[in-house]
């Protein structure tokens, strides 16, 4: 689930691999140095020694993100490395709590989203979800792509985006060489990596930001169950996309022509040997069992990084996923989000919160402002950079603002910004999706800008409104 834009260079155009490394070094020690200049200027003078570390991880952490001088990855496996190596050196510090991020409820939850997703895969029970789905969609062209859309946006709810996209993409190809189908190109080539994208925003596993958000505010004593992020998520998602389908349709003038789709019904016809079934029937339950459990969490008492551990230890012991699927895993986000964790332990441990909201507590900010503020410069940012970076370096900063500005609910702020990050559409680089669709030559760069400002723009709009409403509510 890698979604930085050196992955989307790689997979667009073969980004050159020494050059990209002569200049990052150069980066790197421009970060240091510019991190070095912040730290001493914001630094206050009566800091203990253990305080101007940490502020300076945080401004180096942050350079590092932006410019990807490291991946992102690295970065936050340098955050814990950091951490220990100085704070390991003050008798009065406990180290292990850095480390123990690996450990955390957050780090189980993506785990066990990405065994599903990769049992999915292995199986193609995700492929037979769309074939089951299909002859639902009709034979009118707009409700065919309108249906598609829906079922990327649902499967990147449990799924990576990325694959979703790629499975997607291999799985309508015969449909795009019909004759009737190539007027259809542009439109599914637009709307499949921006439903994967925006169906993200679903559950917490469905996108890196969301775990992150969910994570501070665990940090913070606040607890989001599974149900109460799908209850903000799922409604924002599927309008996000019928809306952007109706701007497809409309732009590209897509209206009552009809096409096969025999193609899918002759694949479903194909013989499956008899073990295929019996696996795809034991990744079904286990999907099943695990869903429920992660939703009924706050009533069954079983904590939902616990429930990870089913389809850990199920697709495992089964036989589902071995030893060569467990190596494909991205174990590079878990680096990524572990580390943020890291970071912001360290940071709120060393009272730099409580600094800066004291230094902040006499400029008068209103909330709502603050609400609209983030959630736009999240968007922005995850155009440029990896979306999972900028929330984690827009979290903890916007919860510090939130509590100086006297929020009356403080799960907004977190969940807003963490949603907005899936609306960068704008650029082949913003999102692996977007990177996966300009590689096959089909779209241009330009014609990624239509789903990069509306959704960009009318995104971040809904999402206010919606966690507004729904925080009311049930929060």
């Amino acid at each position: 689930m890698s979604d930085s834009r050196y992955y989307s260079l790689k997979q667009i155009a073969g980004f050159p691999i020494r050059y990209a490394r002569e200049t990052k070094t150069g980066m790197f020690l421009v970060c240091v140095i510019v991190s070095t200049l912040l730290t001493f200027l914001l630094r206050d003078p009566e800091f203990a020694k253990t305080q101007h570390l940490v502020l300076f991880l945080l401004f180096l952490s942050i350079g590092l993100w932006i410019t990807e001088a490291i991946p992102p990855f690295a970065v936050g496996i340098l955050i814990i490395g950091f951490l220990v190596f100085t704070m390991g050196r003050e008798d009065t510090m406990d180290v292990k709590q850095y480390v123990q991020t690996w450990s955390d409820g957050v780090i189980w939850l993506f785990l066990g989203g990405f065994f599903l997703a990769s049992g999915m895969k292995k199986t193609g029970l995700d492929t037979r979800l769309l074939l089951i789905a299909a002859p639902r969609f009709g034979s009118m062209a707009k409700y065919i792509v309108l249906g598609l859309m829906m079922v990327t946006a649902v499967l990147s709810m449990v799924m990576s985006n990325t694959a979703t996209t790629a499975m997607m993409i291999a799985t309508v190809a015969p449909l795009l060489n019909q004759p009737s189908g190539r007027q259809l190109s542009k439109i599914l080539y637009l709307g499949i990596p921006a439903a994967a994208a925006i169906g993200g925003m679903g559950t917490i596993i469905g996108s890196a930001p969301n775990a992150i958000a969910v994570g501070a505010l665990e940090a913070v004593g606040i607890q989001v169950s599974f149900i109460e992020w799908m209850l903000v998520g799922i409604p924002v998602a599927l309008l996000l996309t019928l809306l952007f389908w109706l701007v497809l349709i409309k732009k590209y003038g897509i209206g009552n022509e009809t096409l096969s789709l025999n193609f899918l019904k002759r694949t479903a016809l194909e013989a499956i040997p008899t073990e295929e079934i019996i696996q795809k029937n034991v990744v079904l339950v286990i999907l099943t069992l695990t869903v429920f459990l992660w939703l009924t969490s706050q009533w069954t008492g079983i904590p939902v990084a616990v429930v990870s551990g089913v389809p850990i230890v199920g697709l495992t012991m089964l036989g589902i996923i071995d030893a060569d699927e467990v190596r494909t895993l991205p174990w590079d986000t878990l680096m990524l989000v572990a580390g943020g964790l890291s970071l912001g332990l360290a940071i709120q441990e060393q009272g730099l919160i409580v600094y800066f909201i004291d230094q902040m507590s006499t400029i008068e900010i209103n909330f709502y402002v603050l609400l609209v503020l983030f959630s736009f410069i999240s968007v922005v940012l995850s155009n440029f950079m990896s979306n999972t970076a900028a929330t984690t370096i827009l979290i903890p900063i916007a919860i510090s603002f939130s509590a100086a500005s006297g929020a009356v609910n403080p799960v907004v702020l977190p969940i807003a910004i963490g949603l907005c990050a899936s609306c960068a559409l704008l650029l082949p680089v913003s999102t692996p999706p977007n990177a996966i669709v300009y590689s096959t030559g089909r779209v241009e760069q330009s014609e990624f800008r239509l789903g990069g400002v509306f959704v960009g723009l009318l995104g971040p709009v809904l999402i206010i409104l919606w966690t507004l409403l729904v925080s009311y509510i049930f929060f």
